[in-house]
């Protein structure tokens, strides 16, 4: 009886290390593979403008008749967040912005723009969307300004009034890579993978 007893202690400690090391085995196979996958960013496809690049400098009204001053140095970054009505990953996206809007004050300031249409209708959209808060503009030239072809479309202009990023924004992932850029000074997320890739090979082939 007491050798069964040994026998099954000693079997459930070679069990519990063998679980241990499978573990940690996995652990750093997990850690390998978040080394290799590139993060999903926002797809720069502006032909017109780039990181680093000075904001297009122009003023244009809000749908409440504010004039908002496009470029130039500010205290805070702004967000321009391009929309319509009338497509749906943008709708999906409007409580996320208003969440970015909120939790990203004290250094973001995010303006809502579509290039016109019924103001009516983009008043009702707002008021639906919950965005009565963040100013909405509807100007054509601004859209034109930023070489806007796809929506849902965004443009993170630094407190100095240079382009810190851009790209089409279809997730919460994608728009939150635009604030990741910016703070490791790359023109994408992209950008920074393929530099983290070319310095790890440079490091192998000392």
């Amino acid at each position: 009886m007491i050798e069964a007893l040994i026998a099954s202690q000693i079997l459930l400690f070679v069990l519990v290390a063998g679980l241990a090391v499978m573990c940690f085995a996995l652990a750093r196979q997990i850690g390998v593979l978040h080394e290799r996958i590139a993060p999903a960013g926002a797809l720069a496809v502006n032909q017109k403008l780039k990181p680093g690049d000075a904001a297009p400098s122009l003023a244009v009204e809000d749908i409440d008749g504010a004039v908002i001053t496009v470029g130039g140095a500010r205290e805070k970054s702004r967000l321009f967040f391009f929309t319509s009505p009338d497509c749906p990953v943008c709708r999906s996206l409007a409580p996320i912005i208003r969440s970015v809007a909120e939790a990203e004050r004290s250094w973001l300031d995010v303006v809502i723009a579509s290039d016109g249409g019924d103001a009516a209708a983009h008043r009702a959209y707002r008021a639906a969307q919950k965005l009565d808060a963040t100013p909405y503009v509807l100007s054509e030239p601004l859209g034109r300004a930023f070489a806007v072809s796809k929506l849902p479309y965004a443009a993170l202009i630094d407190e100095r009034g240079v382009i810190a990023s851009l790209g089409i924004v279809n997730s919460r992932e994608h728009l939150e890579s635009l604030f990741e850029a910016k703070e490791r000074g790359v023109a994408s997320l992209q950008e920074f993978a393929a530099r983290r890739a070319h310095d790890h090979k440079h490091k192998a082939a000392r």
